[in-house]
């Protein structure tokens, strides 16, 4: 069994040798087909899929990237199914499949982890889950996370550094930021030393390095200016600023859905696990299941699957 997570940006896929992620952007016709190709051993290779991607603007609505998923996906695994917002299988492209992959790692984590609140911190998003209140979140679709506050639009390496500003201090005066799409998270976080140069797998804003001296330069353009005007400390302050307005939003958040929901452990997946299972307090499941974590809605999914064909199986098994 196969588990397969298209994101928007990312194909992640968990098999018995472990999580491999790839950077798929389908606004850019990535080649998903071709990709899961390389992981067929046979053409009746079982796999089990979730989604998100079929919210790129590249398709003119949900269904029609529904579609496109399911149709690259089954060209590579013609048995593949595909869970749902309902909580079920589905061998053909429905509505049901929209950005379900949430609900998979939920559904997979809730009987270990009954009393906990699970943040998945990736590439782009934040999923806040209450597991404790797993029986209200099927059916939820992200507009309604993103009310509710279980789903907060920044991650860790794509997504607009000036999103999450509206000025910065440099030097003490208070700077307003530019809206253009100069530096990401990723070069926050990179300067930073919260990701390594490996770890920044998007494309960056210009097209360029990924180095620390590239990310620099990136960030001294969000307050429109040139590396050499406000040196390596003003370009710096720009990371530190972001991480400070970033970390808040997605600590206090957190906070919040745990206090609401009456849970009493925070546990932490995705690329930002280990930094914000320390900023929290929480545990972070790398330790537990090792590098799957990264890819946790790929893991679930599989792990689902083989549970729903095996119904007495027991839960989750923990990895080194």
């Amino acid at each position: 069994m196969i588990g397969i997570d298209v994101g928007g940006a990312n194909l992640k896929i968990v098999n018995a040798k472990g999580a491999h992620i790839h950077y798929c952007p389908l606004w850019e016709h990535a080649q998903i087909t071709s990709i899961l190709e390389q992981y067929v051993t046979s053409p009746d290779d079982p796999a089990a899929v979730v989604m998100s991607g079929e919210l790129a603007d590249s398709f003119s609505n949900k269904m029609e990237g529904i579609s496109f998923i399911v149709d690259a996906v089954k060209r590579a695994f013609p048995r593949a199914c595909f869970y749902g917002m309902d909580a079920k299988f589905h061998h053909r492209a429905v509505p049901q499949l929209a950005a379900a992959n949430w609900l998979a790692s939920a559904a997979c984590l809730c009987k270990e982890y009954p009393d906990a609140v699970l943040l998945d911190i990736g590439s782009t998003t934040a999923d806040i889950i209450p597991l404790a209140c797993f029986e209200s979140l099927p059916g939820l679709t992200d507009l309604l996370r993103l009310q509710k506050g279980y789903l907060i639009y920044t991650g860790m390496l794509r997504g607009n550094v000036a999103t999450q500003l509206q000025f910065v201090l440099i030097n003490g005066v208070k700077t307003p930021v530019s809206s253009e799409y100069f530096a990401a998270s990723a070069d926050a976080h990179l300067v930073l030393n919260h990701i390594s140069p490996d770890q920044y797998s998007c494309d960056t804003p210009d097209k360029k390095e990924k180095t620390k001296a590239a990310s620099l330069r990136r960030l001294a353009r969000v307050v429109c200016a040139d590396l050499e005007e406000i040196g390596k400390h003003g370009a710096m302050l720009v990371a530190e600023q972001f991480w400070d307005v970033q970390r808040k939003l997605i600590c206090d958040q957190v906070r919040k859905v745990t206090a609401e929901s009456g849970a009493r452990q925070i546990i932490v997946a995705g690329i930002g696990a280990q930094l914000f299972s320390d900023e929290l307090g929480g545990t972070d499941l790398t330790r537990i299941l090792g590098p799957v974590a990264d890819a946790l809605p790929a893991y679930a999914v599989r792990e689902l699957a083989i549970s729903f064909k095996n119904p007495s199986s027991s839960s989750p098994k923990k990895k080194k």
